[in-house]
């Protein structure tokens, strides 16, 4: 082999192992949008050394459809528990057994063999919370515990409300609006929840998911949301409160998976870990504002959460809520046709 030849292979070799090292010191996350506390990832990076790179989606949907499509780039990501086994099914994401990591001992006993996750072999968890309505009661004085924000619009509010657009979640309430259970197909009630939400459309002023800052800026009035939002936007804007419907109130999960096409999966696996230490999950709490499914993360929160009605769900409320789950396909088939012609 003569110098040249040499002197290539040289640099390959040098080439190859910097592009190791980089590949070993990156993350590249895949989560809902304005979900990760900035300072939590810097204490990771700082910890591991790994330069984290964070990209939003803003819908179950929205990430599902990103992810079979491959080639993403992306090492973790965050589904909804419904979502899950839909991820697991299609061979989206790996199986990393997070139950044998040294910190799996912190999660909350109620979320260590979850339905949707059987044993905790793909995931840990992120957050967790409940689906209502956000109101501002400067202009809206009647009672905001209710879907009838929403399906049956009050007049000060016409106009005025948005309605986050996660499917699951609309159809899901509009089927406690008219009386029936979460993954309900009968079709005469579902014609009832069409005709709610048709007839509902013409009230709202927008579907987005930007609701922090519109509701903040005054731009929406009322909106369907999140808790861990609505406790954002009440903490900045006193006026905003958050309504838990009398009709019926769904709770969801997010979790990390691991994709099947990460390249940077130790990673991945050290963020899941350190996600399940009381302090980091807390930290990352202190950002979002929901509750994390991590046992003595509790110490570590915010004062002002603590006692936040947007956490703290009422003991009533959580007599009648349903936990997300994933509907049969022929259901889902059904609420996508619903959900199709809402977009029209």
């Amino acid at each position: 082999m003569n110098w040249k030849s040499t002197a290539t292979a040289a640099a390959l070799a040098l080439l190859a192992s910097t592009s190791l090292a980089s590949a070993e010191g990156a993350l590249n996350i895949f989560n809902w949008g304005n979900y990760t506390s900035p300072e939590m990832i810097k204490k990771f990076e700082q910890k591991y050394n790994v330069k984290v790179t964070i990209t939003d989606y803003d819908s179950n949907d929205t990430a599902l459809a990103k992810v079979r499509q491959g080639g993403t780039g992306y090492d973790i990501a965050m589904p909804s528990q419904n979502f899950i086994p839909i991820w697991i099914s299609e061979g989206l994401v790996q199986e990393v057994d997070p139950s044998k990591m040294e910190n799996f001992k912190n999660v909350a006993k109620e979320w260590a063999d979850p339905p949707f996750d059987p044993g905790r072999k793909y995931s840990v968890p992120w957050a967790w919370g409940t689906v209502g309505v956000v109101v501002n009661t400067d202009v809206y004085k009647g009672d905001i515990n209710t879907w009838g924000i929403i399906f049956d619009t009050p007049a000060e509010l016409k106009g005025k409300t948005n309605v986050v657009p996660e499917m699951n979640d609309v159809i899901h309430a509009a089927i406690r609006y008219n009386g029936g259970k979460m993954c309900d197909g009968d079709k005469t009630l579902l014609k009832k929840v069409r005709d709610t939400l048709v007839k509902a459309k013409p009230n709202w002023i927008a579907m987005e998911y930007n609701t922090i800052e519109k509701m903040g800026a005054g731009d929406f009035k009322a909106s369907s949301d999140w808790n861990g939002s609505a406790l954002r936007q009440r903490l900045g804007h006193p006026q905003i409160h958050y309504g838990y419907p009398k009709e019926g109130v769904q709770l969801w999960s997010d979790n990390i998976v691991v994709l099947k096409e990460a390249k940077n999966v130790e990673n991945a696996k050290l963020f899941m870990n350190f996600m399940m230490d009381p302090e980091n999950a807390a930290l990352n709490s202190a950002f979002h504002r929901y509750a994390n499914g991590i046992a003595g993360s509790e110490k570590f929160m915010p004062a002002d959460m603590k006692d936040a009605p947007e956490v703290n769900v009422p003991e009533e409320v959580m007599k009648t809520a349903e936990f997300s789950h994933a509907c049969p396909p022929e259901v889902t088939e059904l609420y996508s046709k619903i959900w199709t012609e809402l977009q029209k």
